[in-house]
């Protein structure tokens, strides 16, 4: 476990570093998790030759040390989107009709998209410009990350009903993914989006959210709910740089 962490987290201070170089009004707060990072992988290592109980107790404050130093990498996203494929790879055989699970699979994979999209929205990145912001920023995510694996999670449920695998009937079934879909467009855009950008924005997501949580609610929820964030994205497609208030310039020094 500990060789895990330190091979991933040395990849990731290398990374704050390399930031550091370019990061402007940001980099005390990439120079601070680049340092907070490597002392805690040291006491890690230096934790192992320890006494099995001795360890056990000392790994609770190493895991509280971790946590002091919010740095996590997006990749739920292609996790849950791996986790569907599979899903629906899984329920072809069983399935009497291809159809359902061929829009799922087209549908799941435009929804990941457009979450994807939403997230890297290039305004998102002025989120972490100062140290005490990126605390609530990087805090906030263990609500982006649950959310992102849940709608795996719920597609997976959505599968099962159209074959026959699942007691949940619609359209409760199709709540286990639309609410974990509402939470990370919800949360990101408080957390990033909502400080930089402007009015048609700050309306739009925030009703696309809801729109997309009370859709199981209206026939054809999936369809809708990639219909819905597709127009989010739109909206943000436009809006960039315009109503975050950033030139051309500014956007690829951020």
């Amino acid at each position: 476990m500990t060789a895990g962490y330190v091979v991933m987290r040395l990849a990731m201070v290398a990374q704050w570093v390399r930031a550091s170089r370019g990061a402007g009004p940001a980099r005390a707060a990439t120079v601070t998790y680049a340092v907070g990072i490597t002392v805690v992988q040291v006491l890690w290592v230096a934790a192992l030759p320890l006494p099995v109980g001795a360890f056990r107790l000392v790994i609770v404050g190493l895991i509280l040390a971790e946590l002091a130093v919010p740095v996590v990498t997006l990749i739920l996203l292609g996790e849950s989107l791996l986790a569907s494929a599979n899903a629906v790879i899984r329920a072809v055989q069983d399935a009497e009709s291809l159809t359902p699970l061929i829009g799922i699979a087209v549908l799941t994979l435009a929804v990941t998209a457009a979450l994807w999209w939403t997230y890297f929205w290039p305004p998102h990145h002025l989120a972490i410009d100062r140290l005490r912001r990126p605390l609530l920023y990087g805090y906030g995510h263990y609500f982006v990350f649950a959310a992102a694996g849940a709608f795996s999670a719920g597609m997976e449920v959505e599968i099962d009903v159209l074959t026959g695998h699942s007691a949940l009937a619609s359209p409760w079934a199709s709540f286990t993914y639309t609410v974990p879909i509402a939470i990370f467009v919800g949360v990101v855009w408080l957390l990033a989006i909502w400080p930089h950008s402007g009015r048609v924005v700050n309306v739009v997501i925030p009703s696309g959210a809801i729109l997309v949580l009370i859709d199981p609610l209206i026939p054809v929820p999936v369809a809708l709910t990639a219909v819905i964030l597709a127009g989010v994205v739109a909206v943000l497609i436009v809006s960039e740089p315009r109503e975050a208030g950033l030139d051309d310039g500014a956007l690829v020094d951020v």
